[in-house]
């Protein structure tokens, strides 16, 4: 049997109260996530639980490839089955890792299994498992439900088709689904393919008419509901002026190549000009810094983006990020904003520059995001609760996103909910806060759903 108990994280009774009185039994809002529309509103029956459990995972794939395992079982030509077991005995040993915890929740959630996983049960939860799916006809609206999500944000590129949102609408799901407006591909005027992807918003040469085309999409971005946006950077670049940006821009649309430098202009300019974009029209930006992408140029070759060779990178976005909020902020253009920093050691530098720029408009209006992606672990998010509380306030946190391509990563927030529960826990039962259960009840749940639905106007 597995060894995750009722008071899985939750080390004293208080924990054990507050999760179970408050935290448990709250909705989720998935703010921040990568699923398919497509796939959700397609809701095509789940073959196995390879497909929904390790397929296009590269959280799990990255596991894999730390303990040795043959690329031919990650991204290669191995049998589904072959790639579970060879997952299920990479796991078994990797104590500690979230994907230890996470991976053995997730078959106990959503297909009742409660075997250990490892190399010895592999084939008995491979059985277990594919019966529950077969015979319960699982599906992704299921499983969307049966995690009592009430609002997914899927992260669509600015010339994704939006019809998608519209027929997932008429579905009567008991979930809704929006988009986010994510101009990754529209910023990243260095890659190979770029003006190919400029075409897709139309003909154009003239920054002008790039800027007039980036605000039409969100127009019709919001017509499906959106709320969200997401800007994804490595660092935080100087703001340059418009007509240094235009004159990088029309460069590479005649065709020819930029430098470092040039791109960086762009960069921040582009964020710049986006941000004060969202904050016209009421959008939330959710502003992701700090990851180095694609490390491995060979398996980037050989396998694509976002399938495991990013990693931190440990560039300085502070002055920038304190130059562009304070423009911003001057010309009344700043946004609702959740900061999203993938390096530690930025921690108390992001969130005490975040204290220089809130406002009443909002609880909170400039966030310090949860702990993602690298640091979403026991660790992080125990480190990131301790910042947090040191110097912001934690009743105005937006609690936790899900950041997956799969279905199953809902357990995330539970597992983010005894953390949390167990962190105020301890602090009552050695008297450092107040002891009024209901009252830090209250700010538990809304730190795990009311939050975010107010921040993002979903209520």
């Amino acid at each position: 049997m597995s060894y995750i108990k009722d008071n899985f994280l939750l080390r004293n009774r208080t924990a054990e109260k507050l999760y179970r009185t408050y935290a448990e039994k709250m909705p989720i809002i998935d703010y921040h996530c990568h699923l398919s529309e497509k796939q959700i509103l397609e809701n095509k029956p789940i073959e196995d639980i390879y497909e929904v459990w390790l397929s296009g995972d590269h959280y799990k794939w990255r596991l894999m490839r730390n303990y040795g395992v043959n690329e031919e079982y990650i991204t290669g030509e191995k049998s589904r089955y072959e790639k579970f077991c060879a997952y299920c005995a990479a796991l078994e040993s990797a104590f500690a890792n979230p994907l230890y915890h996470w991976s053995q929740l997730e078959l106990e959630k959503f297909f009742g299994c409660k075997l250990e996983i490892n190399k010895k049960n592999a084939p008995e939860i491979w059985r277990q498992c594919n019966e529950y799916i077969k015979s319960h006809n699982v599906t992704p609206q299921s499983l969307i439900e049966s995690a009592n999500v009430t609002h997914v944000f899927t992260t669509n590129e600015i010339f994704d088709d939006l019809g998608t949102f519209d027929e997932i609408a008429k579905k009567n799901y008991k979930f809704k689904v929006f988009p986010s407006f994510r101009a990754d591909k529209i910023m990243n005027i260095e890659a190979d393919g770029y003006n190919g992807f400029v075409d897709r918003l139309g003909s154009m040469e003239s920054f002008e008419e790039l800027k007039a085309a980036l605000e039409k999409r969100l127009d019709a971005f919001m017509k499906v509901g959106a709320r969200a946006s997401d800007i994804s950077v490595r660092k935080v670049y100087p703001v340059p002026t418009e007509e240094e940006a235009k004159a990088v821009f029309e460069k590479r649309r005649r065709g020819n190549a930029v430098s470092e430098a040039e791109a960086e202009i762009f960069k921040g300019y582009l964020t710049y000009f986006l941000m004060k974009m969202y904050a016209r029209h009421g959008i939330g930006t959710e502003l992701h810094i700090g990851a180095m992408r694609n490390n491995n140029s060979a398996m980037f070759a050989k396998v694509g983006a976002d399938t495991g060779y990013d990693s931190i990178a440990c560039d300085d976005s502070i002055s920038g990020l304190s130059r562009l909020f304070d423009r911003l902020e001057c010309e009344k253009s700043l946004p609702r904003t959740i900061v999203f920093n993938l390096n530690p050691k930025m921690n108390a530098e992001i969130m005490t520059l975040i204290g220089c720029f809130q406002s009443d408009e909002a609880k909170g209006k400039i966030q310090y995001g949860p702990a993602w992606w690298f640091l979403d672990n026991k660790a992080g998010i125990e480190r990131h609760l301790v910042d947090l509380t040191a110097t912001g306030h934690i009743a105005t946190f937006v609690g936790m996103l899900t950041d997956s391509r799969s279905l199953l990563s809902y357990t995330r927030h539970h597992y983010f909910r005894r953390i949390l529960c167990n962190f105020l826990g301890e602090m009552i039962e050695r008297g450092e806060m107040t002891s009024d259960t209901e009252m830090v009840g209250g700010v538990i749940e809304d730190i795990c759903y009311n939050n975010a639905m107010r921040y993002f106007g979903c209520v």
